[in-house]
């Protein structure tokens, strides 16, 4: 799988060679037809064939693999001729970053029951993250069972009714109340279980495994990925994003360990995977205490976005912006997985990457431009939380309130042959509409959310953008297959067990390239019709993304 610097030199002039070809001519009759025929299957494969290179280690956020990544990107947008829209005239936004490791062997959770204690193993009972400011904490409190760990007025649902937490560390199921798909989601969040459980006055965490969480995301993968460091942005300040001081110790617990935790308490485990599964609030107090210290190696870093603009075309709507993101980093180097450590990342994210540069390709080719102004940003540090794409939304390079909506593009599932789509928060805003659209132009079918389970909604780059207040959707391919002898729902299931987040993702994959290129032309109409629209896009009456973030300040 190794490739030479040679090829790799060779790989960069073809696909420069492929930036400044025509290729097709102009065809259609609506502009947009033009610039989709622009979107080429050769393209996409060699975009991604170099972003998923060996030689890049995998573009972990911070490292010189994902920084040559960025690079690539760059020269790509200026050889477009698109403007550069980050820092100081540049096509980078630098994000200040604060990585941070567990102490393993000092690192220490104690459980008390009736005065006697019982040390649990790191690794196998549980582990922690680490705290992303200080060196070294420690917390001993009695334990309350809060449930999910939701307080959530809108949906006359809470966790934490008939509990007193004030002083004490809550233990919490990594799940939420069965509310719709996006909810649901928003409320798994871990940031919001924080921010939840520190309004009702905890002062430590104990995140518990439970068998919906665990044919998600295994313990044993959350203990893997220990190998890479947890990363959080930091502010002007040097205060990292979404950090609690008052939680002095946060650990997360194996199913073993959950299996024993609720002894002595009168409930079993049974019991609270029963009441979570049906989505009832279950919340009581343990009869023990723990005690958690924590030791975190700390070091500073930082890591590019890549941003450039292309100007609208209507001299009212050209201050407002489409803005398209896409993930350029992965996981970078890791623990070996069938002989390899490279984590490649071809489908997570080089393949969405690879989309953004053929879209802004064919946007820049536009004659006419479009009316409204288009943003391409190609973030950093989605896998270590959203970090990049949460920055930008936050301090954006451009005026927060001119950014109208987000289309983001993470994971083009070029597997087979492209016949629906899944359009995560279309339901929240008028982007729907706008969706629906662009699906019925290309003859694509638009399915619903096929895992909620999974909580999509808040695990790609879009989310940052609904959090300011920002109209986004994130679009995947869904899980119908044109060709009867795909079972498409089948090889994704395959892929996510097998491939995703592994080393073995890379090009030595089944990869459909003119589906690839019919799921990039959609995420193009999208933003194009977006563009083209005199009113910019609303969240839709009474929506709880709207009506929570919807009124942030600079936001529409």
């Amino acid at each position: 799988m190794k490739n030479s610097r040679k090829q790799i030199l060779l790989w960069l002039g073809a696909l420069l060679l492929l930036a400044g070809a025509t290729h097709a001519a102009p065809t259609g009759v609506d502009p947009a037809d033009d610039a989709m025929a622009l979107i080429r299957p050769e393209a996409l494969r060699a975009d991604i064939r170099f972003l998923a290179d060996d030689l890049l280690e995998g573009r972990g956020t911070g490292t010189r693999g994902h920084l040559l990544a960025a690079k690539f990107v760059a020269s790509q947008f200026e050889a477009m001729g698109l403007e550069p829209a980050g820092e100081k005239g540049t096509y980078f936004q630098n994000v200040p970053l604060r990585s941070y490791r567990p102490d393993e062997a000092n690192t220490t959770l104690t459980l008390t029951r009736g005065g006697k204690p019982t040390n649990l193993v790191f690794r196998k009972d549980y582990y922690s993250l680490g705290d992303p400011v200080r060196a070294e904490t420690n917390v001993e409190a009695p334990v309350v069972y809060a449930g999910f760990g939701v307080t959530a007025p809108e949906q006359s649902y809470d966790d934490y009714q008939g509990i007193d937490v004030k002083g004490k560390i809550v233990a919490v199921v990594l799940q939420a109340p069965n509310f719709e798909t996006s909810l649901r989601a928003h409320f798994s969040s871990f940031e919001v279980k924080e921010a939840i459980a520190v309004a009702h006055g905890a002062i430590g965490m104990i995140g518990l495994a439970d068998p919906v969480g665990e044919q998600v995301y295994s313990f044993q993968e959350q203990v893997r990925d220990l190998s890479f460091p947890s990363l959080r942005w930091l502010d002007a300040h040097q205060q990292p994003n979404d950090y609690f001081p008052e939680l002095r110790g946060t650990v997360f617990l194996s199913m073993d360990a959950v299996e024993k935790f609720f002894d002595g308490s009168g409930h079993t485990a049974t019991e609270v995977f029963a009441a979570s599964k049906a989505g009832k609030p279950l919340s009581f107090p343990l009869n023990m205490t723990a005690r958690i210290h924590e030791v975190t190696r700390l070091e500073d870093t930082q890591s590019p976005n890549v941003a450039a603009s292309l100007p609208g075309s209507d001299p009212a709507l050209r201050q407002e912006y489409v803005v398209y993101t896409a993930h350029a980093d992965h996981l970078g180097i890791g623990d070996p997985v069938k002989g390899d450590k490279i984590y490649n990342g071809a489908l997570d994210n080089a393949s969405g990457t690879a989309c953004l540069l053929e879209i802004a390709r064919a946007f820049s080719r536009m004659n006419p431009r479009p009316r409204r102004s288009i943003l391409f940003v190609a973030v950093t540090g989605e896998e270590a939380g959203l970090l990049g794409s949460d920055y930008f939304a936050r301090y954006p390079t451009v005026p927060k309130g001119s950014m109208v909506a987000n289309v983001n593009i993470d994971e083009d599932l070029l597997l087979w042959p492209l016949q629906d789509v899944v359009v995560y928060g279309a339901e929240h805003s008028s982007l729907g509409a706008v969706a629906q659209q662009a699906a019925g132009r290309l003859h694509l079918d638009i399915s619903p959310d096929p895992q909620p389970e999974q909580v999509v909604f808040i695990r790609s780059d879009h989310y940052s953008f609904v959090k300011q207040g920002i109209p986004a959707i994130f679009t995947e391919a869904g899980v119908k297959s044109s060709d009867p002898a795909i079972n498409a729902k089948e090889r994704e299931a395959a892929w996510e067990k097998n491939i995703y987040h592994q080393p073995q993702d890379d090009m030595n994959q089944p990869f459909d390239f003119e589906s690839g290129a019919k799921f990039a032309r959609f995420n193009f109409l999208c933003g194009y019709l977006i563009a083209q629209a005199a009113e910019r896009p609303a969240w839709n009456s009474g929506d709880y993304f709207g009506e929570h973030y919807g009124k942030k300040k600079g936001a529409q």
